[in-house]
């Protein structure tokens, strides 16, 4: 049986999957916002009710915002600071008395679908959560590539690529830089370029639904999120060249994108056409989580 925790910043869920994929068992809580320890605790009773509901132990594998390092196991480039500088791997594995693998929620996404979702049967599957944020996970052979630092497929910290005169130098970012594509490729990019053109704020979901009503300004910013995302994709493919894109989070369930993104992705790739799928996450909210479970599908 294998386990998997996906650690939120408002919740966290737990699952139990069979070797073919289905359901044991399920349990989602609020994160603790107590403080570290309380956290810990909280995976110790996930793991532990899971157990309970399936009738049996099973390996452990958790999704986190941030990344550990490949060589300390230290937890870095999280936005739920609590983690950083943690040895959060360590710490769980004396917490539950068995080994523990840690990925970045966004690999725990590629995994999912190259295991038994969109990518399945793709050998490169690059994932993208196009949600609050953007983030991406890598999957090769449906294990996670984290790379030599361990921050491969980092994406939402690259600046937006072929920035116009307007865009430069770009908004700076949570993380101190400016112009990172986690502030333009994403529901909060959605939300701050409407308020840079209106000055009022509203749902990226409403800006959504504005546009599909002919709002003007929000067509245009509808407009400019796909063009920013396709020149995201673009890069990626120059180079990487996946096999195919999947997409999650919020941003991803519009479904008028996935018949834009390869007309706008042509214009920026250095070549001669696009043909690579993109396709929309089938696992949903629930691919973090059961990528997480899949760390350790050896």
């Amino acid at each position: 049986m294998f386990i998997g925790i996906d650690w939120g910043g408002t919740k966290m869920e737990v699952i139990a999957l069979d070797r073919d994929g289905s359901t044991r068992a399920r349990h989602r809580i609020p994160t603790p916002t107590s403080g570290y320890d309380a956290c810990i605790s909280a995976v110790q009773e996930l793991v532990a009710a899971a157990e309970q509901s399936a009738g049996e132990a099973g390996s452990i594998g958790i999704g986190i915002p941030g990344s550990p390092n490949p060589r300390t196991g230290i937890v870095r480039n999280s936005n739920a600071v609590l983690l950083n500088g943690r040895a959060l791997g360590r710490d769980l594995e004396a917490a539950l008395g068995r080994p523990v693998r840690l990925a970045n929620d966004a690999n725990c996404l590629a995994v999912s679908e190259a295991v038994d979702g969109a990518g399945k049967g793709e050998h490169v599957v690059f994932g993208i959560i196009v949600g609050t944020g953007h983030g991406g996970g890598l999957a090769i052979g449906s294990k996670v590539h984290a790379g030599y630092q361990g921050v491969a497929a980092e994406i939402g910290h690259y600046p937006l690529p072929w920035m116009t005169a307007e865009e430069y130098p770009g908004h700076k970012c949570w993380c101190g830089k400016h112009g990172c594509l986690d502030m333009y490729a994403c529901g909060t990019g959605v939300e701050l370029d409407y308020r840079t053109m209106t000055g009022r704020d509203r749902r990226g979901r409403d800006i959504i639904e504005d546009k599909r009503g002919g709002e003007p300004v929000a067509t245009g910013v509808y407009n400019r999120f796909v063009d920013r995302l396709a020149r995201s994709l673009a890069l990626l493919t120059n180079v990487v060249d996946p096999d195919v894109f999947v997409l999650g989070g919020g941003m991803s369930n519009v479904d008028e994108i996935y018949g834009e993104l390869p007309e706008r992705i042509e214009k920026y790739i250095f070549g001669d056409s696009f043909e690579t799928p993109i396709r929309k996450a089938v696992h949903g909210d629930s691919s973090g989580v059961r990528g997480a479970a899949w760390l350790w599908k050896d």
